[in-house]
């Protein structure tokens, strides 16, 4: 069993890319509890790739500084690249990934590739945390909120995570430090994201071109949910794992398909 209670080893990922503003609020988050800090991140936005690994391209990794390193994949290649080879002699303590610049709610937690990055950490045997701060305008990110408050929560979370590999997502609401109302621990939700839309365009040349974009939906969803503490003014703080069966519909289809079928 590992104590992680004060980690001596981090090491910080996002999907947002190595130059993200996020990731430099993720270093001093993570320097108030060591100065063994490793950077390991995405050449470049790879926002919305999930959990992804690039099993079929070769990785190119560049050293940008002490301890600082951009990899030409996605934020799972990040990690594992990380752990399985940059750090291969000393594993991390503790993954911390993000901070995300948008929140990761509901079922958007299954495309965004800053939860991606922590849950392959967990898959690798390292416990990880998945930061995301909220904003209502793109161009003034609250990041106080999250620099400010994540070392505390965090602190208070670690002894936790300290028997199994543990991946907690933990979003922070778009006020500043002073307006936030606590802590709640939440279950996932529906969150706000109900479609994915294509827009149909054409390029300078007069040749069609397609963009996907995501559609959200502005309402809350119900009490005990991330959405709805990120809407009461609360961090919230969800414990995520790999299961992901639906058992509503299994027990519907083990019903009603035939004792063929039953476990």
């Amino acid at each position: 069993m590992r104590d992680i209670r004060i980690p001596r080893r981090i090491l910080l990922t996002n999907d947002d890319g190595i130059d993200a503003p996020g990731l430099a609020v993720l270093e001093e988050i993570a320097r108030s509890f060591t100065d063994d800090v490793w950077v390991v991140a995405p050449s470049q936005d790879r926002s919305g790739i999930s959990h992804a690994l690039s099993l079929h391209d070769p990785l190119r990794i560049r050293q940008l500084g002490p301890r600082r390193f951009s990899v030409t994949g996605t934020p799972g290649d990040c990690v594992a690249i990380a752990v399985r080879q940059i750090l291969r002699e000393s594993s991390p303590d503790l993954l911390l990934s993000g901070v995300n610049q948008g929140a990761n709610l509901g079922v958007e937690t299954f495309f965004s590739g800053t939860v991606g990055a922590a849950m392959t950490a967990k898959l690798l045997g390292i416990p990880a945390m998945a930061l995301s701060q909220a904003f209502a305008d793109r161009s003034s990110v609250p990041w106080a909120t999250s620099r400010g408050l994540a070392p505390d929560v965090l602190s208070r979370l670690l002894p936790f995570m300290d028997e199994e590999p543990s991946c907690l997502n933990v979003n922070f609401p778009a006020i500043a430090p002073e307006h936030v109302r606590g802590v709640r621990l939440t279950e996932q939700g529906q969150g706000k994201l109900t479609d994915v839309a294509v827009l149909e365009r054409e390029d300078a040349r007069g040749l069609a071109y397609s963009w996907l974009t995501l559609v959200h939906d502005a309402s809350s969803d119900r009490p005990g949910t991330e959405t709805h503490a990120l809407a009461q003014g609360c961090i919230s703080v969800t414990p995520l794992s790999f299961g992901r069966t639906d058992e509503t519909l299994r027990r519907r289809i083990e019903s009603g398909f035939g004792q063929d079928v039953r476990a």
